[in-house]
C-alpha cells in the first residue's frame, strides 16, 4: 500500500478543517493575537508559545504519529496502512480538539510550565496534527531501532533545551511533581 493515494489525502485534508472549523468554533484564534505568522517560535515561556507553525512541542506531536502507527500495526495488522492513518490523523485531529479546551488549558496551566499557555492558535493546531502524520509516515518508513531512537533522541533534546517533553508532559498532566515542576522552573544549564 501506498500512502499517496488521492483519496487518502483528500481524507486527511477533510479531517484538518473540520478539526480547524471546530476548534475556529470553540473560541480558538486562527493566527497568533501578535498579528504575524512565524514558521519557528522558540520561546516556550511566551505567550506566543503554540501560537505559530511551529514550536518546540511540534517535536512531541512527531512522536504521537510513532505511538499511532504502532498501535495501529498492533492492533490493527491486517489493516490497510491508509486506513490506520486516516485513523491516526483521526486521533490526533480529536486530541487537538480536546487539549483546546478550557479544561484542559487551565489543566496545562495547573500543573506544567505552561502558565503562559493559552491553547493553540487554530495554524499550530494543525500543524500539530501535520506533524503526527509526519511521524506516522516516517515510522512507516524507517526500521524500527531508527524510529525508537529518534523517539529517544526528541525526548533527550526536548529534556535539554527546554526542560520538558512528551513523557514530562504526561506526568504533569497525570500526576503533577513538584520536583519535576521545581527543575522544570529553573533555567536549562545550556
Amino acid at each position: 500500500m501506498t500512502l499517496s493515494s488521492r483519496n487518502t489525502v483528500f481524507a486527511v485534508l477533510a479531517i484538518l478543517s473540520i478539526q480547524a472549523a471546530v476548534l475556529l468554533a470553540l473560541g480558538r484564534v486562527p493566527i497568533c493575537q501578535c498579528g504575524t505568522i512565524k514558521l519557528w517560535h522558540g520561546d516556550v515561556l511566551s505567550s506566543e508559545n503554540s501560537q505559530h507553525i511551529l514550536d518546540w512541542y511540534s517535536f512531541t506531536h512527531i512522536i504521537h504519529g510513532f505511538v499511532f502507527y504502532l498501535l495501529g500495526r498492533l492492533l490493527l495488522p491486517n489493516t490497510a496502512v491508509t486506513t490506520r492513518l486516516l485513523l491516526a490523523i483521526l486521533l490526533e485531529a480529536s486530541w487537538e480538539i480536546v487539549e483546546n479546551t478550557s479544561f484542559v488549558i487551565e489543566r496545562y496551566r495547573a500543573a506544567t510550565i505552561s502558565l503562559n499557555y493559552y491553547g493553540d492558535s487554530v495554524v499550530n493546531s494543525v500543524s500539530d496534527a501535520l506533524m503526527a502524520l509526519l511521524g506516522f509516515v516516517l515510522a512507516y518508513r524507517l526500521p524500527v531501532i531508527a524510529t525508537i531512537a529518534l523517539e529517544l533522541a526528541i525526548e533527550v533534546m526536548l529534556a535539554f533545551w527546554i526542560r520538558d517533553n512528551l513523557t514530562l508532559n504526561i506526568i504533569m498532566l497525570v500526576h503533577p511533581f513538584d520536583a519535576i515542576q521545581g527543575w522544570q522552573a529553573a533555567p536549562p544549564a545550556r
